[in-house]
């Protein structure tokens, strides 16, 4: 099971390709262009790249 790297629970971002909400694989906090953080990880079905704004 993945982990976030706070709290410990899994991270869950919605998956546009799949059109469901999936565990991210190989989480990581990233901060985007526009300066707001978020965090990027891969669907583990499919391998699209997913995000969820905001503080994770």
């Amino acid at each position: 099971m993945l982990h976030s790297q706070k709290g410990g629970k899994p991270m869950q971002a919605y998956c546009m390709k799949c059109r469901t909400k999936r565990e991210m694989k190989d989480a990581k906090s990233i901060i985007m262009k526009n300066k707001r953080p978020a965090t990027q990880g891969v669907c583990p079905v499919c391998g699209t790249k997913m995000f969820k704004i905001g503080k994770s």
